[in-house]
């Protein structure tokens, strides 16, 4: 028999799924990928899940292009953003001749 928590949906979504067994590397990895993109522990198994499944990301965002990049967000440190910032510092000015 199937769990009723299995079975009741709201829309395409299962309410509701226990996972046992979490070793403490996977917990690890969890809480470090929930970290990394700023979501909850849940939403980071749900991206972890749909990658393994071959699934990928769900394109529900239309403001979103993607997320290949996601993982490096706040890995900077403050000396390396400076320098970036300094080094596109050009690609901020904008050349009059071509607005003519």
């Amino acid at each position: 028999m199937i769990h009723p928590c299995l079975t009741a949906r709201r829309g395409n979504l299962v309410k509701q799924l226990t996972v046992r067994g979490v070793g403490k590397d996977l917990e690890r990895r969890l809480r470090d990928v929930a970290k990394a993109r700023g979501v909850s522990l849940n939403r980071a198994a749900l991206i972890l899940l749909r990658a393994g499944a071959g699934l990928g990301a769900p394109r529900h965002r239309a403001n979103v292009v993607g997320d290949s990049l996601d993982d490096l967000i706040g890995s900077w440190s403050k000396a390396e953003e400076s320098e970036f910032l300094q080094t596109i510092g050009r690609l901020e000015e904008i050349d009059p001749s071509l607005w003519r």
